[in-house]
């Protein structure tokens, strides 16, 4: 029996223990450092199914999306799991964002998004009557589900498997021996013949522990909510998007309904001083020398530094964080919105700078180390665990 440690219990780490569980004569042990699994990017996110829009065609991000969102459906339909597939709008709310709209039809066309369809302003009322725009996109793929209820699906088959999740197994070295790999964790150590790393925020420094270079490193960005009040859900059917600058790997913030009811509105994308910082005001002294000396950091921050700034703003001022919320629906107003949750994404961020915009796995003897799973990691999970349980069995020559 061959044993393969995973380190990471959010949703990417859980697929993939699920696809090499499911293999005989393997056997999966998943450390979570948390209490409980899903407990950072899973658990934090806005819940979106994603179409495969955005995404460059032929690219890792494309590829996995358009595999692993039906496999979502599909799973998600299996075994209970409350979701719908409600569709979205991204709205072109000023001419000059009609050739980013433009472009973003032709890429979901090319990515296979059989429905899509350039719509007016008259039909985009038809959708959703409060927002306004100059022309739109309506998406049929898009839908909604709660990814911490898919990645507790993923952990219960895992053990029914006769593999194990163990959550308070925080892991804190990593050394070969005897021709394996001892992975020595806060309940003892775990021998394995393969380790997989997916530890997102912390995936880089868990390669670098193992010895091996990750070529980028996780810079934490914060997505702050705000929510509709009750009396003003109605107000959105569905999900309502922007144009996104094509500079920058986030979405500019939307209106988001969730599938356990109300409507999230947001995220801006703000530098966070903590990896696991949900809150403005909290700081890491580790995290922030690294930041600071990181030069690869520096080179970022002299090509966005505006654009931060903005972001920084934002995140200060509820008045500046409505207005950009108004650019698609203008009658939206400082007392619609209460303060909802916060997440941080794990951006990988190569050393010249660029913000890392798909998929990045490096691999090592007995490794598999992913470095960067930005979204639509969880709406891929499935699919990506699928690709990265097959690099792993590899390794171990089990085809």
């Amino acid at each position: 029996m061959r044993t393969i440690v995973i380190i990471g219990g959010g949703i990417v780490g859980l697929a993939s223990g699920l696809a090499v569980a499911r293999r005989v004569g393997v056997r999966v042990i998943v450390a979570e450092a948390e209490a409980e699994i899903a407990a950072h990017q899973t658990g934090h996110n806005s819940g979106v199914i994603h179409s495969g829009l955005y995404y460059k065609p032929g690219s890792l991000k494309a590829r996995n999306c358009a595999e692993g969102r039906e496999a979502m459906y599909r799973f998600c339909a299996e075994h209970g799991i409350a979701h719908e597939r409600c569709g979205k709008v991204v709205v072109a709310v000023d001419p000059a964002e009609l050739p980013a709209l433009e472009e973003l039809e032709r890429r979901g066309r090319a990515n296979g998004l059989d429905g899509i369809r350039r719509i007016t302003p008259e039909q985009l009322a038809e959708y959703e009557p409060h927002a306004r725009g100059v022309a739109a996109l309506h998406i049929p793929q898009t839908g909604i589900v709660s990814f911490t209820e898919v990645a507790r699906a993923y952990a219960r088959l895992i053990e029914e498997a006769q593999s194990e999740v163990r959550t308070g197994c925080r892991v804190e070295n990593v050394r070969r021996a005897d021709g394996a790999l001892v992975v020595e964790t806060t309940q003892g150590a775990l021998r394995a013949d393969l380790l997989i790393n997916c530890a997102g925020l912390q995936s880089d420094r868990i390669a670098r522990l193992c010895g091996v270079e990750p070529g980028v490193q996780i810079v934490p960005f914060r997505g702050e909510y705000y929510e509709l009040k009750p009396e003003r859900r109605s107000l959105v059917r569905n999900l309502i998007y922007p144009v996104p600058d094509p500079r920058f790997p986030f979405l500019g913030v939307h209106f988001t309904r969730m599938v356990g009811g109300g409507v999230e509105a947001g995220p801006n994308a703000v530098l966070a001083f903590k990896r696991e910082g949900y809150h403005r005001l909290d700081f890491s002294l580790r995290d922030s020398v690294d930041l600071a000396t990181y030069p690869g950091f520096w080179r970022m921050a002299a090509r966005y530094w505006r654009a931060g700034a903005g972001e920084f703003y934002r995140s200060f001022s509820k008045a500046a964080f409505v207005a950009a919320l108004q650019r698609l629906m203008p009658e939206i107003c400082d007392g619609d919105l209460v303060p909802a949750g916060a997440g941080v994404r794990a951006q990988a961020v190569a050393p010249d700078g660029k913000l890392v915009d798909d998929f990045h796995i490096v691999e090592a003897e007995r490794m598999v180390h992913v470095l960067n799973a930005p979204s639509p990691a969880a709406t891929s999970s499935l699919s990506i665990g699928a690709t990265v349980a097959g690099m792993a069995l590899k390794h171990l020559g089990i085809e």
